[in-house]
């Protein structure tokens, strides 16, 4: 965003949320109580598509802060000379407000939150329900002082702690919410534990297949939680659930060109082809001429693709074929949208389901 380019203000933000009906008249006067600018530290990025930009000048960090974007506030968990990856963000204001909407709270529950990052959410949850009623955890202890030190500036006094958020959280008792304001590759059951019956888990998720999914889960009276994929959601994930880099063997064999990639990272596709093949990782993105992915699996196979191009695949089997195949059973069942997939959670581990579930997708014979 160019500093010549007019400086939004947070008012016209909130309103702008309001006018996309992601705010309702209550979470609209808290977003009005609770200036993004005072959970946003003066050195701060800009996330691009392949890099992180710095911020430079008032004017600019103004325009970003008072944007709908992400604010990049950590790179490389705050080490040195790293690679300039992004780590710690203040969130974009309409994913907040939709993660906040589907939490659905009501006066008097508690709130659990994975993820403390800037204290913003912590903000808003205090505002609407009383800082006594709210919990945040974070993993980083540099950025855990942080927003202890943004939120008792704000006026807001939660209950904070720098822990491990997989971990449950001594002698808090059941939660009526959860919030995870980072992305899981599972939703271990030990946050599902510390809600009670009744109660809801929003959760944004990453796995290997897919390009980021939230969750609404209901916590059931068995301990179980099952709830709607409730569109896409993209988050930088707890540390404890990055993913581990394949090793790829072999010398590539090229083939002809054959399923767009373009289509493999529909987020519909993605769920589907998540459970029928897992632990197959795509990474990727648009091109002018369509898509570019990698695609890789833990065997050491792997494939690289775009859109027009021939196929090089690597290591044992034919991977390519593999996705081509699960292409051909998703668009046999209708190519479902990502809002008939759900999410169960138990004691035992997690399960995609297909608009019903009981209907699990279960892996491919070949995994």
């Amino acid at each position: 965003m160019s500093t010549t380019q007019e400086t939004g203000t947070y008012p016209a933000l909130v309103q702008e949320l309001a006018d996309r009906g992601l705010l309702d008249a209550c979470w609209r006067q808290v977003f009005e109580a609770v200036p993004r600018s005072q959970f946003v530290p003066p050195d701060v990025w800009r996330q691009l598509p392949d890099r992180c930009e710095p911020v430079v000048g008032t004017d600019e960090w103004l325009a970003l802060v008072n944007s709908d974007e992400p604010v990049v506030t950590q790179l490389d968990d705050g080490l040195d000379d790293g690679p300039g990856i992004a780590s710690c963000s203040n969130s974009m204001p309409s994913m907040v407000a939709r993660m906040l909407g589907l939490l659905g709270v009501r006066d008097g529950q508690r709130t659990l939150e994975i993820g403390t990052g800037t204290g913003y959410v912590a903000a808003l949850l205090s505002e609407r329900l009383g800082d006594k009623r709210v919990y945040s955890i974070e993993l980083d202890p540099a950025i855990a002082a942080k927003a202890a030190e943004h939120l008792a500036g704000a006026g807001y006094h939660p209950h904070l702690r720098c822990g491990d958020g997989e971990e449950p959280w001594p002698g808090t008792g059941p939660f009526d919410r959860l919030i995870a304001t980072c992305a899981l590759r599972h939703v271990p059951h030990t946050l599902v534990r510390q809600v009670r019956p009744g109660g809801v888990i929003v959760a944004p998720l990453v796995r290997d297949f897919w390009s980021g999914a939230l969750v609404q889960l209901y916590v059931q009276d068995d301990g179980t939680a099952i709830g709607p994929v409730c569109g896409s959601a993209m988050y930088m994930p707890m540390r404890s659930h990055r993913p581990v880099a394949h090793e790829i063997e072999g010398n590539g064999r090229a083939r002809a060109a054959g399923l767009d990639p373009a289509r493999i990272l529909n987020l519909g596709f993605s769920l589907y082809a998540g459970a029928r093949l897992p632990g197959v990782r795509v990474t990727g993105g648009e091109t002018p001429e369509g898509a570019r992915v990698w695609v890789s699996r833990g065997d050491g196979a792997a494939v690289t693709t775009a859109t027009g191009e021939e196929v090089w695949q690597y290591g044992p089997g034919f991977l390519w074929e593999e996705i081509e195949r699960t292409w051909r059973e998703y668009d046999d069942i209708g190519r479902p949208s990502p809002d008939q997939f759900g999410l169960t959670v138990t004691d035992r581990g997690q399960h995609v389901w297909l608009r019903d579930p009981h209907a699990i997708i279960e892996p491919s014979r070949n995994q």
